[in-house]
């Protein structure tokens, strides 16, 4: 699996180089800035991209635009975006064409590689991989406002950030210790209070859910 890897730091870069070749992937390229990003997804056509949301030379949202247009270009193409903080704006960009294959991670979790090696795979085969603080903070900004999620009840919020989280039924089921039917009850209860469709396309889900969760901001 080919990988273009954008970060400015020369230490991170290199540490996430050695951890993604220690797993058979193979680093196309290890750029440090928005130029050289743009143009080695243009010329390289990775299988999935992991980039700084910072990158030179503005230092701001560099990296994000830089992803944003090569999905542009080319739709679907696999994007998992590395930040520092949460940034609520940043998350609803990249999910905002709904074609799958994005995740946002904070920096906290390249530590754990082996999180951070699922979610880069999970990425590249087209899912969501969403880090658990972004998801909790979308919830935070929209569980009291009086719309439809304000209706929610406190399990099915929590069945939603794991949902978010790209997880399958049968996983939550798992991390909640109860059965798979009682989550399924709980997934259908949340899309009819969202009127959202049930679907059994675990990524369109979870996009789904997550635009509506940022949508009018």
């Amino acid at each position: 699996m080919r990988v273009v890897l954008a970060e400015d730091l020369f230490l991170l870069r290199d540490g996430l180089v050695r951890l993604l070749e220690a797993y058979d992937f193979e680093i196309a390229a290890a750029v440090e800035s928005g130029p050289e990003l743009d143009r080695a997804l243009a010329e390289l056509v990775p299988d999935v991209a992991v980039v700084d949301v910072r990158l030179p030379p503005t230092h701001t949202d560099e990296g994000l635009q830089c992803a944003l247009r090569a999905r542009r270009a080319r739709p679907g193409l696999p994007v998992l975006v590395l930040s520092q903080h949460v940034e609520r704006l940043y998350a609803r960009e990249l999910l905002a064409d709904g074609a799958g294959g994005v995740g946002y991670l904070l920096k906290d979790r390249v530590f754990d590689a082996e999180q951070f090696v699922d979610a880069v795979r999970r990425v590249a085969a087209g899912g969501t991989a969403m880090d658990p603080q972004v998801i909790r903070q979308l919830l935070a900004g929209r569980a009291g406002d009086g719309r439809p999620l304000g209706r929610l009840t406190p399990r099915e919020l929590e069945v939603l950030e794991l949902m978010a989280q790209g997880r399958s039924n049968a996983a939550i089921a798992g991390h909640l210790v109860v059965t798979e039917r009682a989550i399924a009850k709980h997934t259908s209860n949340i899309f009819a209070k969202l009127g959202l469709e049930v679907s059994d396309d675990d990524n369109r889900r979870v996009l789904a859910v997550l635009a509506y969760l940022d949508q009018g901001r």
